[in-house]
């Protein structure tokens, strides 16, 4: 990322809360403006409310096929 060219650090507003975040070395957490903002975000990533839109890699029945495969495959012990 560059700085333009005026020298005026560059402020991104943290995707959690909106606060005003100078990007740079001071900043440890940007783009959100505290830890707090970034573990929320986290936590919404970990219980799927944030998501990328798009289709499934694999549907059920390919994850099953796989499964059983793998447990064919598997050495005896």
């Amino acid at each position: 990322m560059t700085i333009p060219a005026n020298d005026a650090p560059l402020e991104v507003d943290c995707p959690q809360c909106g606060t005003r975040v100078t990007w740079g070395p001071s900043s440890p957490f940007r783009p959100f403006c505290s830890k707090r903002c970034q573990l929320l975000d986290l936590g919404a990533w970990a219980e799927e409310s944030h998501r990328i839109s798009g289709e499934s890699a694999m549907d059920e029945a390919d994850i099953e096929t796989l499964l059983a495969q793998a447990d064919k495959d598997a050495p005896l012990s």
